[in-house]
């Protein structure tokens, strides 16, 4: 019977013990953080909690950025800040933290450099004192793909209104279509790989990278950049393409034509796209340029289109 006893004992004890081990566990005093990384096949982010009893914000700072940069024990995780390039250092002034990078930070994937940016800025600004975060390669303004600044960043700026986070990113290959350099023509240009957000059309996208403009050296602009894109939509082929005002001042040396089959013949590149019409601010009733009946839907123009080979020969 003793011995009886004594067994209960020891295994009353030890769950005594176990017991405490757990609340020891559940009990902690830190506050819980969020750490953001880059998943394996680098098409989202991932988070993981972070508990820290750091209070002051500079030194919590330290401690996140020092989580982003660690190699993280799952191997379906890469840590933002251990991917081949240096953060040269920071500075924080009025709630805005700028982080100057090395050139490094350029060599990355369109698609691997907003998912990283994504994952750095939605964890610092976990930080009380920091509301925005500015990126720049040594002392640069970091530009995207387009070579646009980027500007500052919330951790809004990565969050889609739907609810959806940055995990929507895709590529693409576009056939747009620019002026020739004295405005006469058009010529081709495939951007690849172009890293989009899949919660806009591809018809809204290829009139934004059309606004933004050209990349290659042969092509030049045709559409205001200041240009506002009030609406893109597509019912049973057609695609709608509604500008602001702005779009009615040319400060290019282009036809009217080159303008505007550079919209048409750059959306019916895509499958779901025969034919376009454009208006300004909702009207059709207007020529533009007193050439061009915006009433009129438009088809593919291929007349317009100028090859190198012609342009060398036109030269010579």
């Amino acid at each position: 019977m003793n011995r009886k006893w004594i067994t209960a004992a020891v295994v009353f004890l030890l769950m005594l013990l176990c017991a405490a081990c757990g609340e020891d566990t559940k009990t902690d005093s830190g506050k819980v953080y969020t750490i953001y990384y880059v998943n394996k096949e680098e098409t989202n982010t991932l988070p993981k909690e972070y508990v820290s009893e750091t209070e002051e914000s500079a030194k919590l700072l330290q401690e996140l950025l020092g989580q982003l940069g660690k190699l993280p024990e799952k191997l379906e995780y890469e840590a933002p800040l251990a991917n081949g390039f240096k953060l040269l250092g920071y500075t924080l002034d009025n709630g805005q933290l700028t982080m100057n990078f090395d050139e490094q930070y350029k060599t990355m994937d369109s698609m691997k450099e907003i998912l990283t940016r994504a994952a750095i800025v939605r964890t610092v600004t976990q930080v009380p004192e920091i509301s925005y975060v500015s990126f720049t390669v040594q002392g640069e303004l970091l530009a995207d793909s387009s070579g646009m600044a980027i500007g500052t960043m919330s951790a809004d700026s990565f969050i889609e209104n739907t609810g959806d986070e940055i995990n929507a990113y895709e590529k693409v290959n576009l056939r747009l279509y620019f002026a020739n350099e004295d405005g006469s023509g058009l010529v081709e240009e495939n951007r690849r790989n172009v890293v989009y957000n899949s919660n806009i059309s591809l018809e809204k996208l290829v009139v934004e990278q059309l606004v933004k403009g050209p990349k290659a050296q042969n092509a030049y602009p045709t559409i205001n950049p200041a240009t506002k894109i009030v609406s893109v939509s597509v019912k049973d082929g057609t695609c709608y393409v509604n500008f602001g005002s702005e779009f009615l001042n040319q400060p290019y040396s282009v036809s009217a034509e080159v303008t505007i089959y550079s919209i048409a013949n750059s959306l019916v590149e895509l499958s779901n796209v025969n034919k376009v019409q454009i208006s300004i601010d909702g009207e059709t009733n207007i020529t533009y340029r007193e050439k061009i009946n915006l009433g009129d839907l438009l088809e593919r123009n291929l007349d317009l289109l100028v090859t190198q080979e012609n342009e060398n020969k036109d030269g010579s």
